[in-house]
């Protein structure tokens, strides 16, 4: 199989990744927790084309994720639910006329 990267995304800052189209979801949040320092369980990880919730125990082909695909990154607060999606947009940023 090919590597692929993915672009795991959360407010400013973007994560390249190398991957696998094999790796499960739960690999990649594997990844990410050596990165951020936030354990498995307090990630989610969200496609962003589609807005669809990744599941741990899919990999990454099952859902349709692709090559530089941008996934949105979100932690578990205090009160135990999930922030929400908040990534920097570059076309959030575009002066009207």
């Amino acid at each position: 199989m090919l590597a692929m990267y993915i672009r795991v995304k959360r407010s400013k800052t973007t994560y390249f990744l190398q991957c696998d189209p094999t790796e499960t979801i739960l690999d990649i949040k594997q990844k990410l927790h050596a990165l951020i320092d936030q354990p498995v369980n307090d990630q989610r990880l969200i496609l962003v084309a589609t807005s669809e919730v990744l599941d741990d125990s899919k990999t990454l082909a099952d859902q349709k994720v692709e090559n530089d695909a941008v996934v949105a990154l979100t932690l578990k607060k205090d009160d135990n639910e999930f922030e929400d999606v908040n990534i920097e947009r570059p076309e959030d940023f575009v002066p009207t006329p």
